[in-house]
């Protein structure tokens, strides 16, 4: 509900400019169908209810009142529904289920797990749990990152850094078993708390590599048989030589994506 009303927000502002900016004539427009012709009337006045035909010379005209008319009635209808929405909020914000937990004193929250997980024991718990790690030639692991771990290249650690200062929590190189047996390492699974999704993230560093290159679009063959998909629950960056990790780029992207629902 809550990205809905961001739409009709913005749509209701473009509408409203429309209606500012945009010269609509005066009157209506009728329409008459004789078999597969339309014909264009431009309806002024009561005294002549049947209008005054638009030649095609004129067709502007016509596209100007039917805008006309369909920005009337979007305003119309979009007002209403967003009325309803901003009410449905307030009634489901003002007193839900979430309150039966959180207004307990913190000495009782402490004996009591709540059905509907706080944002903090949800984090907690998904990084309290273990997991297996590649160990694949640990020695390649050099690169410091602010949260203490050892990752494989400068770029992983701005990542996993940039992951960090974002406060979104991540694992790295965690294991992933997909269909048929295969096990995958995945740079970075990343947990998108506001609809309780695990993300993955991967970053194609060495795409000047042929062989690299034809590994990486394996990988990515077996994500979508195994239904993760790029923007949907797959996001990932890259570099060549000439094209160093746009790291700012990259933040952005995922700022964007982090902020928006799921559908």
């Amino acid at each position: 509900m809550t990205a809905r009303v961001a739409i009709l927000k913005k749509a209701i502002k473009a509408a409203e400019n429309d209606r500012v900016a945009k010269s609509y004539p005066e009157g209506r427009l009728r329409i008459s169908n004789t078999g597969s012709q339309k014909r264009y009337y431009h309806v002024i006045s009561a005294e002549k209810p049947k209008g005054v035909f638009i030649t095609k010379n004129d067709q502007s005209i016509a596209r100007k009142l039917a805008e006309k008319d369909y920005n009337s009635r979007f305003l119309e209808l979009a007002t209403e529904e967003l009325s309803r929405l901003e009410r449905m909020i307030h009634i489901i914000s003002e007193d839900n289920a979430d309150m039966a937990f959180e207004r307990m004193s913190p000495g009782r929250q402490e004996l009591v797990r709540p059905y509907i997980l706080t944002d903090e024991i949800l984090i907690n718990d998904w990084l309290g749990k273990s997991f297996k790690t590649n160990q694949f030639m640990p020695e390649r692991k050099i690169y410091d990152t602010i949260k203490g771990e050892k990752v494989r290249s400068k770029s992983e650690a701005l990542l996993a850094n940039m992951f960090f200062e974002m406060k979104i929590p991540y694992r790295y190189e965690c294991e992933l078993r997909l269909k048929k047996g295969t096990v995958r390492y995945p740079d970075f699974t990343l947990l998108k708390i506001r609809t309780r999704e695990e993300i993955y993230f991967e970053h194609f560093g060495l795409l000047d590599d042929e062989n690299y290159l034809k590994s990486s679009i394996k990988k990515l063959d077996e994500y979508r048989e195994n239904n993760i998909y790029p923007g949907k629950n797959l996001l990932f960056s890259y570099e060549t030589e000439e094209s160093p990790l746009d790291i700012k780029g990259i933040r952005k992207m995922v700022e964007d994506f982090f902020t928006r629902s799921s559908f």
